[in-house]
């Protein structure tokens, strides 16, 4: 079976996605098209450059994930150091790693930018928050005077998994030099299931999507980080409870993620397994359900009733 992907954007949490992909290729689904947002944006990536579930596991197990929080001299300060970062850099920590990491593993697929990929194979979500505008790259690249060609796939990962406040925005040039400060795609669209949809799909749109049962921040704000902080993680993680349609259930795989949040970056073993067993097992329910002709049916209805 032929299908769509769009994984949700989720940190460090994204390693549920890959027993859920597991589970999609033993059932022999291969992807036409992907499209994620900052984590999803990684796995998005990766799948659409050639890489299977094994080979991802395998790269995810060898990261040091504490190293996606890339810090500085100045973090080394407390809570000063915090505020020195936010004030010059607009950003606790740099997020440059995330780039380097996936740059390297793209570059083994012969992936560079996204004119090496097929036409419409990959969209990736990030914020212009200089225009107030969502990106969906690469489409949106000619407001920039830009090409696919000129944007790394890398670069389009690090943009929309810039979460704000905890990393530095991505500050992005145009090729009339104008500048853009880019954050996390999940700012406008932490979930852009739509992105594939048309009234009479030839393919199935899969959604990848974290369950959590309640926001869960820390409860003490003693300072303005700390006060930024849990404004962002409330923002983000309320994109988990949001209300989903009946449409969108139907084709999402819903993944329980327990308490782990999107920047719990000092994640243990049980942990990584947990996520990854909550993937694989959740797709496989999903697949002993599904029905694609059902499901059309049902959508072409809805379309007549609108």
């Amino acid at each position: 079976m032929r299908a769509d992907a769009v994984f949700e954007g989720g940190g460090v949490r994204g390693i549920a996605f890959i027993g859920a992909i597991q589970a999609m290729e033993e059932a022999n689904v291969e992807w036409e098209r992907l499209a994620g947002t900052s984590a999803g944006a990684v796995i998005a990536a990766l799948l659409a450059s050639g890489y299977k579930s094994h080979e991802i596991r395998e790269r995810f197990s060898e990261i040091n994930y504490s190293k996606f929080r890339g810090r500085t001299i100045l973090n080394r300060i407390p809570i000063l150091g915090f505020f020195l970062e936010l004030m010059v850099h607009l950003g606790i920590y740099k997020n440059d790693y995330l780039e380097t990491w996936v740059d390297s593993l793209l570059s083994e697929k012969g992936i560079k930018t996204f004119a090496d990929l097929p036409d419409g194979k990959l969209k990736i979500i990030a914020s212009d928050v200089s225009n107030g505008k969502m990106l969906i790259l690469p489409d949106d690249l000619d407001r920039y005077g830009m090409s696919p060609a000129d944007l790394k796939v890398s670069t389009a990962v690090m943009m929309s998994a810039s979460l704000p406040f905890f990393f530095r925005p991505v500050i992005w040039k145009s090729k009339d030099r104008k500048k853009s400060y880019i954050l996390d795609g999940g700012l406008l669209s932490n979930f852009p299931i739509w992105i594939f949809d048309t009234d009479n799909p030839r393919f199935p749109t899969f959604g990848f999507h974290f369950v959590k049962d309640e926001v869960n921040i820390g409860g003490v704000i003693p300072t303005p980080i700390h006060l930024s902080k849990n404004i962002f993680k409330t923002m983000l993680q309320a994109h988990d409870l949001r209300h989903m349609n009946e449409e969108t259930i139907e084709r999402t795989i819903q993944i329980p993620i327990g308490g782990i949040n999107a920047t719990d970056f000092e994640l243990n073993e049980e942990e990584i397994n947990f996520l990854y067993k909550s993937g694989y097992t959740s797709a496989k329910d999903f697949l002993s359900n599904w029905d694609f002709e059902q499901y059309k049916v049902k959508r072409l209805q809805r379309v007549k009733n609108e």
